[in-house]
């Protein structure tokens, strides 16, 4: 699974991703579910790219609590195309979730280690998102969120955990965002990233509190 994530270089994947930035975007150390991300999805009209800022944990349009989605902050690849949550979604609500590395946690000599996992060249990524729009609460207004897609763990990643996220490579970006192709014309983007692409180390407990934003989250352990 993945239940916490960084982007601490938000400018750099904007441009990259070709979409206008909202506002500043600052950097990220310890994103927890329930908040608010910057995500990029398909323009209404269709052919191009919005960068939109979304709640992470998916709230179905038939939801009558917006508390479900404190539950689907990922959805499993394999059966999201048939599950009652997130199938409208898979057919044609994609997005790009931006990141730059996630955490897991290894249990070692009793205790949870948590562990920084990123690309070996530091670059920054997108993971496969599926999100959806919810107006069932007047006070609230709409609330547009989503959800992160995970498969099976790479060779690299399975010493800490049996899921990952599903990372799409750049060529991967137009297909999976194309509202005209539904959920069978992107099944080959959702697997495992290259073992050879990723490496993780050990990294400090303040990632455990979600209150605790700080750059210190990636640092390294010392050994």
């Amino acid at each position: 699974m993945c239940g916490r994530y960084t982007l601490t270089r938000p400018a750099d994947l904007v441009e990259e991703l070709g979409v206008e930035p909202k506002g500043e975007l600052a950097p990220r150390y310890n994103i927890a579910p329930t908040q608010n991300l910057p995500v990029v999805r398909a323009t209404k009209e269709g052919g191009g790219r919005e960068l939109a800022i979304m709640r992470w944990g998916l709230i179905p349009s038939w939801a009558k609590d917006a508390k479900i989605g404190n539950k689907l902050i990922n959805a499993r690849s394999e059966t999201a195309a048939e599950k009652p949550s997130f199938r409208s979604a898979m057919k044609s609500r994609r997005c790009l979730v931006l990141a730059d590395g996630f955490f897991e946690w290894a249990k070692i000599e009793g205790a949870k280690q948590p562990h920084y996992i990123h690309l070996k060249d530091h670059e920054p990524f997108v993971f496969a998102g599926l999100w959806e729009r919810w107006s069932k609460d007047p006070e609230q207004g709409t609330v547009d969120s989503y959800t992160i897609l995970t498969t099976n763990a790479n060779e690299a990643i399975r010493p800490l955990h049996d899921r990952m996220p599903v990372i799409l490579d750049k060529e991967s970006h137009d297909l999976w965002l194309d509202p005209e192709v539904g959920a069978d014309g992107v099944k080959e983007l959702l697997k495992p990233y290259a073992d050879e692409a990723i490496e993780y180390e050990p990294v400090s407990r303040l990632v455990n509190n979600p209150r605790n934003d700080v750059p210190q989250c990636v640092e390294p352990l010392k050994r």
